[in-house]
């Protein structure tokens, strides 16, 4: 009997353990043709889902189950723009793996891209309890516990609420110490001070800084994730430091910053897997951080009035971006583009070339035709672009516009100031606005009734301390104009010999197109009659360029984005049948 139960036992195993092999051999043989569809050239994606789908029809296990749902939403999600069907997957792909023991990879990621597609369909209220249970229940899975809180971070980033994202990314760096993973630390800490630095909480942002860059400096680990870390942390110190306008004190910050990206495009990729498995992470791609240096040496250049190098360093990286972009559709690059062009854009209007800055200008509104998310984020800086570009044309009314609506778009308190000075500009320009102009000061500064030549002083103190080359050559030029109103021609001379020579050297064409003026209008009243007469050649010259320009711009068709103020970028301009703006305050 014994014999005969143990028979009965072997050829039931044996059954069992064919139709298990069998089972496998479908299974694999249906994922093996859908994988196979999904990377031809060019990929098969409706017959990659035929196959997965086909899986279902056999009744397969519950880990067989969860898994192909989460194959089939992850194929639709990102293949296709069947959404709802995506959803329905990933949805199955979460409620069945949730009951399976020892699933954490199928269970985690179908939570991870189901809050992404909910995000997408701009269902936050989903996806945040989503993110918050998977958070709850993942804290024995280092990875997927710090990945999951960096997403619920970034949700919370996107929807401005920065305090919420900072509070995860504390709890994340701290959860990271415990696992005895310094560099996802590091992650979490400098991602938390990149918040602060966007909050404007100075105070909690050096000590922050202090402690990352003492941690960036003790890991030892893989060269790359550690050179990656010193990049994300210069990179914050240098735009702190810009921030503040110290242009001259971050000089040794940048050039380590620029060293390091040098280091990293010398080192190969290492394949080996960190240890630790809370050390999975990258923070950006080698080829986005050279980018990204490229953008911080631009914004640099720019405000130390080094023109000529921004714009060298701008087209370096557009032209890497744009090799980038035929192969990698991630958003961030398109926004650095978008940064990009704004900082050329302000380069392109000081140097008096209107016509390119305009047709820069369409560049950005195409880039934010294709993505809402990147116009909501730079609406406001589009329209100020616009003012700006108004301003050197002489259409008061449409820069009044446009900086009215740029200010209607921003509570960026930098932005805002920068905003409400040029309009107070246009106001004075006009001349019939005291008003208006008087209430804007008011906003300002309540406390305006100071020595207007005490403050320009300081201003130039400042600058010249900071090497703020073009903060410095409006200084002078202004303080030389007042010292000429008054009568003092010396102190005149000394002031707008200077500030021509800066703003030859930004070159900045407004600038120069003053001090010519002045210098002119100097030497005839001293009986200089050979140095007035150079001055006004010079003047004339500057005129002659600047009106040139003007007449290409504003025959542009997209000349016509100064009337737009309102929704989307328009995507279509009429041209025009040529310039219709005054050119008097030009010469």
């Amino acid at each position: 009997m014994a014999a005969q139960a143990a028979a009965a036992a072997a050829q039931a195993a044996a059954a069992q353990a064919a139709q298990a092999e069998a089972a496998e051999s479908w299974y694999l043989a249906l994922l093996g043709f859908a994988e196979h569809f999904r990377t031809s050239s060019p990929p098969k994606i409706r017959l990659c889902v035929h196959c997965l789908q086909a899986v279902f029809p056999f009744k397969p296990p519950q880990r067989i189950e969860a898994r192909t749902h989460l194959q089939l939403g992850s194929v639709l999600y990102h293949h296709t723009k069947n959404s709802e069907q995506a959803r329905s997957h990933l949805e199955k792909a979460w409620l069945i793996s949730q009951q399976i023991p020892q699933f954490e990879d199928v269970k985690f990621e179908a939570a991870s891209l189901l809050s992404e597609l909910y995000c997408q369909e701009n269902s936050v209220d989903a996806a945040k309890p989503l993110l918050r249970k998977a958070i709850q229940i993942s804290q024995q899975t280092p990875y997927w516990h710090c990945r999951l809180l960096f997403q619920l971070a970034q949700l919370h980033t996107l929807e401005k609420d920065l305090v919420s994202a900072c509070d995860l990314l504390g709890v994340g760096a701290e959860y990271a110490r415990v696992v005895g993973s310094e560099y996802t630390r590091a992650l979490f800490l400098l991602s938390k001070g990149m918040l602060l630095l966007m909050e404007r909480k100075l105070q909690e942002v050096h000590p922050l800084l202090t402690l990352c860059g003492q941690i960036v400096e003790n890991w030892q680990g893989n060269p790359i994730q550690k050179e990656s870390l010193r990049v994300f942390f210069l990179v914050l110190q240098v735009t702190h430091y810009l921030d503040a306008g110290q242009v001259k004190s971050v000089k040794p910050c940048l050039k380590q910053l620029q060293q390091c990206i040098q280091t990293i495009s010398t080192l190969h990729d290492d394949e080996i897997l960190p240890s630790n498995p809370a050390d999975l992470f990258h923070w950006l791609p080698k080829e986005h951080m050279c980018v990204l240096v490229y953008l911080v040496t631009v914004m640099h250049s720019m405000q130390a009035g080094y023109l000529e190098k921004a714009q060298k360093y701008t087209d370096k990286a557009l032209m890497q971006l744009e090799k980038l972009k035929m192969l990698d559709c991630s958003p961030i690059l398109s926004s650095f583009q978008v940064i990009l062009l704004e900082h050329i854009i302000m380069c392109r209007l000081v140097t008096g070339h209107k016509a390119t800055a305009l047709q820069e200008i369409s560049q950005v509104c195409q880039l934010c035709q294709q993505s809402p998310r990147l116009f909501s984020n730079h609406a406001a800086q589009l329209h100020t672009l616009l003012g700006l570009y108004c301003v050197s044309v002489n259409c008061m009314d449409n820069a009044e516009a446009q900086f009215t609506t740029a200010l209607r778009l921003t509570n960026h308190q930098e932005l805002w100031a920068f905003i409400v000075t040029n309009l107070a500009s246009v106001y004075i320009r006009e001349g019939n606005r005291h008003q208006e102009l008087y209430s804007l000061l008011e906003r300002i500064n309540p406390d305006h009734s100071f020595p207007v030549r005490r403050f320009l002083r300081e201003t130039l103190k400042m600058s010249n301390a900071e090497d703020l080359n073009r903060l410095t050559a409006c200084s002078l030029v202004l303080l030389g104009h007042i010292f000429y109103v008054l009568g003092n021609h010396r102190e005149s001379n000394n002031m707008v010999v200077p500030a021509m020579q800066l703003a030859s050297k930004i070159p900045d064409m407004s600038v120069q197109l003053w001090s010519s003026a002045l210098l002119r209008d100097l030497n005839k009243a001293c009986g200089n009659a050979m140095d007035a007469h150079e001055a006004a050649q010079m003047h004339q010259n500057f005129s002659q360029q600047l009106l040139q320009d003007h007449i290409e711009a504003c025959s542009l068709p997209e000349h016509n984005l100064i009337t737009w103020t309102d929704g989307p970028p328009p995507v279509q301009f009429q041209a025009q049948n040529g310039p219709n703006t005054s050119l008097a305050s030009l010469l």
